[in-house]
């Protein structure tokens, strides 16, 4: 009883009759009489497309520019931090589903709204804009190459498995080239490594660069405004079976992200650049199999940026005209200002590495520790956790490890760049 009392009165603090149906929607179709829940919906989709869509969302552009901080950090350091970031995010997938269990909410934006009001609910479209289109700026242009989107559609995963299959067989092949040019530009980048590579490990923990590490890490693994969808659509849901999805999905990612990482290390070791692909194009730019990788990922981007674009532009319409009836000539005129826009940056961006060490500093913290845990903290009811019960003590903690991460990267990337010693500021 106090529970319900303590629903209706988030709900009366927080409504928002303004809104449009289509736009708002907090609740699924539930049974008369009951407290509604988004588990009343009957999702059709099993276990295992479950963990292939989730992987899909976490899959996206973080994966290559992991081998660029697996060069700033080392091996070991590196499987640490990734280690940790993927054990956090999955802690943070936990706090998502008990929240959103306790008022029955569908969405990341909803449930900002009823935590913290329009306030929560702007703060967390802003993250999800931002994650979004730093998912899509980097278009191909020269030499630069093309990030990719998170979605829900196979495509995107399938060229990353691609993506990752080519970096391993580039790990071998690239030793053995048939052609002498080609093998001795490959032998100076390897004796120039070699060379540094006692200075390197020296200075690996002290080099500015090292900053984006982390940031790359928490980029490569932001999936949580998908999560409540596939949480929806999943068949049979219960809090349990959602958090093996994620648990298994992140595990799958985990894998492929430090193999690729390992690989595109091994083969470069510190010559390797914030855009992976980029440095295999300076060994051969024309090789037929670096070429079938860029033009996949190129064709993935095409396909998948109208999809990315849907919840970008709700989260601004949210924003910015949330008592607004649907309207063809806005829905549309948000769309091409996005496109110019992310076009802009593309052009005037200087590459890959400011826009993994910005976003993933500032809306990707937000997105995986900041926001999960304070939602948790307000909407679990105190009748049932206190506010000084473990659960909620560790939700605190993790928040503050969310805003000092944040703190601290964006403090050093700041230091990077006015010292002009990161490759951040270089050209395509």
């Amino acid at each position: 009883m106090e529970e319900e009392q303590n629903g209706s009165h988030h709900g009366s603090r927080f409504d928002d009759p303004g809104s449009t149906l289509a736009e708002n929607i907090e609740f699924l179709p539930n049974g008369e009489g009951k407290k509604p829940r988004f588990t009343d919906f009957e999702g059709k989709t099993s276990f295992g497309m479950s963990v292939f869509n989730l992987g899909n969302a976490i899959m996206g552009s973080g994966i290559l520019g992991l081998a660029y901080a697996m060069a700033n950090t080392g091996i070991l350091l590196f499987l640490f931090l990734l280690t940790a970031v993927a054990g956090l995010s999955c802690y943070s997938i936990h706090l998502l589903l008990k929240s959103s269990g306790v008022v029955g909410i569908r969405s990341y934006e909803q449930l900002g709204f009823r935590a913290f009001g329009m306030t929560g609910k702007m703060a967390a479209g802003i993250a999800i804009t931002l994650q979004n289109i730093g998912g899509t700026e980097n278009l191909t242009l020269g030499e630069s190459i093309i990030s990719l989107p998170t979605s829900l559609n196979g495509f995107s995963l399938s060229c990353m498995v691609f993506f990752l299959s080519a970096v391993i067989y580039k790990k071998f092949q690239i030793l053995c080239l048939p052609s002498i040019h080609m093998y001795c530009t490959f032998s100076f980048l390897l004796l120039h490594s070699q060379k540094n590579a006692s200075e390197h490990t020296k200075t690996a923990l002290s080099v500015p660069q090292t900053a984006y590490t982390i940031p790359i890490l928490a980029f490569a693994f932001v999936c949580h405004p998908e999560v409540l969808p596939i949480y929806t659509e999943l068949r049979n849901p219960t809090q349990r079976k959602m958090q093996h999805v994620s648990n298994l999905s992140i595990l799958i990612m985990f894998t492929m992200y430090f193999l690729a990482a390992l690989f595109g290390y091994l083969t470069f070791y510190t010559n390797v650049e914030a855009e992976l692909l980029h440095t295999y194009s300076r060994i051969d730019p024309y090789d037929t199999l670096i070429l079938c990788v860029r033009l996949a990922v190129l064709t993935a981007v095409t396909l998948t940026v109208p999809i990315v674009l849907f919840p970008v532009r709700r989260a601004i319409q949210e924003m910015m005209f949330p008592n607004k009836t649907f309207n063809w000539i806005r829905h549309i005129a948000i769309a091409v200002v996005l496109l110019t826009f992310i076009n802009m940056l593309v052009i005037f961006a200087p590459n890959i590495l400011g826009i993994f060490g910005i976003i993933g500093a500032t809306s990707a913290p937000c997105l995986i520790f900041i926001f999960p845990a304070v939602f948790y903290i307000r909407i679990v009811p105190k009748d049932k956790e206190p506010t000084r019960s473990t659960p909620k003590i560790f939700a605190a903690c993790f928040a503050g490890l969310g805003v000092l991460f944040m703190i601290m990267s964006l403090g050093f990337i700041i230091i990077d760049w006015t010292t002009g010693s990161s490759s951040a500021l270089g050209g395509h």
